[in-house]
């Protein structure tokens, strides 16, 4: 199990010596609000204060009969708040614990509040992990909690107990408190906004308003309410709203019993015939408890109605992006379908599609950002309908279209490429940059009946071929492709046993230096020993691992195996090389990376400046993790190369900001090198800007000499392909380099 504390705890304890503490000494906290400011500061955070108090309270009433404190702090790190057992409170006060304190590092060192206030996540601050020895026997929990629309800090909450009691499922259970303090504190915001904008709106609302006095006579009947009721303001105004026909009978309740109405649906025609749907509400008027009037408005539901009528809107249509949704969108299919196998001339189409990384997106912010995401995404979608066409939301982070009565088969695919184009182009999503990709699924409604789930089946295996043929791109379905999907549910059965069954292998390709011509090192290469279709290269397997899961075990397998391979190597005496693995997007994505490292060097016991990571180009688009990752694994002494540099999201802040010690040139330029003077340009230009950001430069894919010759005249470091060798199993890699290579 890995002890390491975490990197902010380390770093705080950093700063505390620095700062001269010591830690046998009892540290307070030197600022203290006096009582009027206090006062003052819980006034401020009155309603804040109110609403955690109601969670932490729930949260100590599960806890009970645990000696356990709820802290309260607001942004700053003073106390605003100490709830829970009165022993630990008289305890934790003779060390200046206590209500209206200021928690600063500077003052206190290390200790929670601070802490939960830095960090973006919940943490636990337990036993020795506190700098000051007096606290050595305290286990605390804390996080801060936010108005989740604008990531306002508004303070931080923090559970306190005795070290005998920690339990790390305090953490998760406080997680969720602030989880539900963030929902409540938001919903409460929003109502307060939406109090002042009926205000604002009431004078410039879109709602029609009839105000009359005590005694019916109508005083006010805004331009909403003549443009619904097709009555004038002068017809309307000075006249007893009794003799309505449309509302007379409600007023006439209201003034006379005081009623209140809510949500009355009224119904007429138009001039023109067209009908007309309002809800209608009604209410006294007082003033000082005295009846002066009655209020109305009719709010126009006309469209509205119509689509309840016909689809029954609500169960129809999606919560979040209000979308149709696959209700609305199987009963749309079978209505045409029907229509197809009645004789009529139509023509129907899916475009089944599903974002590329959106879990990497959801598991590496938060949820609140998935959902942003999916609405920005439904309203580019919407940019691209035609007029016969409609989009809805199937679930998760999967959209469909329907194309239907199109005239040309073109119409379908080129409206799948439009898609692809749009989702390429990076989101924004509260002030974060986000990028995704669409994975396309196309079925064409046939000349011979099928059902609805026929065709829905045949969109969805679609798209999952599209996803393990490499992801942003579209697939249209055929038999042939029903058959191969087949084939590959049998092959991902198989790959989920391949690893308990021992059947992945490493093959080494060797890394040549250019200008001496010496072996400098290898690039680990998986291949998977199927029992019976034999061997299987990557390409096979490797996206289908994304897709089930399996693919970070499936990588830490390669990296023990390859580093350790490459320590038997040089036991045995072979001069020490780099060895470079591949990482994949999921693995580099996972919170687990670096601690897995640093458990595999230390068990292989191997150098890590003879171990390399490969990343691409697409890993590194979510830069704050990416450099935060990076520079942890450069601090480890690991080397860090950018793989098949120039086909992804290439970006020059990557290289002048990201600790990169290789940049490989992807095989693609290499190998048009001597045939394609675009190739030959871009290979130059990649060489010259690595070298003037001190990288060094590795070709890929060499196969001829010819190719050599052009990378060594324009000093490409080290080049790797077939010309010096195809990649080898571990047995003929010691055949042929380790007597050549010995130390």
């Amino acid at each position: 199990m890995n002890t390491r504390e975490p990197y902010y705890i380390t770093e705080s304890k950093r700063m505390c010596i620095e700062a001269g503490m010591d830690p046998n000494e009892v540290s307070r906290p030197k600022n203290f609000l006096n009582e009027v400011e206090f006062e003052k500061k819980r006034k401020s955070y009155s309603e804040i204060l109110s609403v955690v108090s109601f969670f932490s309270n729930k949260l100590l009433d599960s806890l009970k009969g645990t000696p356990i404190l709820v802290v309260v702090s607001d942004a700053t790190g003073f106390l605003l708040g100490i709830e829970g057992d009165e022993t630990i409170k008289s305890t934790i006060e003779q060390f200046g614990i206590r209500p209206a304190s200021l928690f600063i590092q500077e003052d206190t060192g290390t200790n929670v509040i601070s802490l939960s206030l830095q960090q973006k996540h919940p943490i636990s601050l337990i036993g020795e992990q506190h700098y000051h020895t007096f606290l050595h026997g305290i286990a605390c929990y804390g996080t801060a909690f936010h108005y989740t629309d604008d990531n306002n800090l508004l303070g931080s909450v923090c559970l306190m107990m005795p070290i005998q009691f920690q339990n790390a499922l305090f953490l998760t259970m406080l997680t969720q408190a602030v989880d539900s303090i963030e929902r409540e504190l938001l919903l409460r915001k929003q109502n307060k906004k939406l109090n002042i904008m009926n205000q604002i709106m009431l004078s410039r609302t879109r709602n029609g308003i009839v105000i009359t006095d005590e005694k019916g006579i109508t005083t006010e009947f805004n331009s909403f309410a003549q443009k619904i009721s097709n009555n004038s303001r002068d017809s309307v105004v000075g006249r007893n709203i009794r003799e309505s026909y449309l509302t007379g009978e409600y007023f006439k309740e209201v003034l006379e019993q005081e009623r209140i109405f809510n949500n009355e649906e009224i119904k007429f025609k138009d001039d023109a015939g067209n009908l007309i749907v309002c809800l209608f509400d009604a209410q006294p008027i007082y003033e000082e408890d005295k009846m002066i009037g009655a209020f109305g408005q009719f709010r126009d539901i006309s469209d509205r109605y119509i689509l309840q009528e016909k689809y029954n809107y609500l169960a129809y249509h999606d919560d979040l992006t209000n979308l149709p949704n696959r209700r609305y969108i199987n009963k749309e299919i079978e209505s045409i379908i029907k229509d197809l196998n009645a004789g009529h001339h139509r023509t129907l189409a899916l475009l089944y599609i599903d974002l590329d990384r959106f879990k990497i997106i959801n598991d590496n912010f938060n949820h609140s950002y998935g959902d942003k995401l999916l609405i920005e995404v439904s309203k580019r979608l919407c940019g691209c309908l035609g007029e016969k066409d409609i989009l809805a939301r199937m679930g998760g982070d999967e959209f469909i279209f329907i194309l239907k009565d199109f005239v040309d088969l073109d119409y379908v695919t080129k409206k799948a490429e439009e898609i692809l184009q749009l989702v390429r182009q990076p989101f924004h999503v509260s002030g974060k940059e986000l990028h995704t990709t669409a994975s396309i699924g196309v079925a064409i409604y046939p000349d011979y009946p099928i059902t609805m789930e026929q065709l829905m089946v045949y969109a969805d295996n679609a798209m999952y071929q599209a996803k393990s043929q490499g992801k942003n791109r579209y697939v249209v379905h055929t038999s042939e492709l029903l058959d191969a999907m087949m084939d590959e549910y049998m092959l991902e059965v198989d790959l989920r046993r391949a690893l308990e069954k021992n059947e992945f292998v490493l093959h080494y390709q060797p890394q040549i230096n250019n200008d001496t011509g010496k072996l400098v090192g290898f690039e680990a290469l998986i291949r998977w020993q199927h029992p019976t279709l034999g061997q299987i290269p990557p390409g096979k397997f490797i996206k289908l691992a994304e897709e089930n899961g399996l693919i970070t075990q499936i990588g830490e397998w390669v990296i023990d195996e390859a580093c350790s391979q490459n320590k038997k190597w040089q036991d045995a005496g072979m001069i020490p090389v780099k060895m470079s693995v591949n990482l994949s997007t999921q693995q580099f994505l996972t919170g687990n990376l670096i601690p897995f490292m640093e458990e595999v060097l230390e068990r292989t016991a191997i150098d890590p400046a003879y171990v390399v990571v490969e990343i691409t180009e697409y890993m590194a688009m979510e830069y704050e993790y990416s450099i935060h990752v990076l520079e942890q694994l450069k601090a480890l002494g690991i080397g860090i190369s950018i793989d098949d540099f120039g086909t992804g999201y290439s970006s020059l802040n990557y290289l002048k900001n990201f600790p990169i010690d290789y940049i490989k040139i992807d095989r693609s330029f290499v190998s048009g090198l001597m045939n394609n003077e675009e190739d030959a340009i871009i290979v130059k230009a990649i060489i010259t800007l690595a070298h003037n950001l001190h990288k060094e430069v590795i070709a890929e894919g060499v196969e001829t000499k010819e190719q050599l010759d052009f990378l060594k005249n324009h000093q490409c470091d080290i080049s790797q392909g077939y010309f010096f060798s195809k990649p080898l199993p571990a047995d003929e890699i010691e055949k042929i380099y380790l007597e050549q290579h010995r130390a």
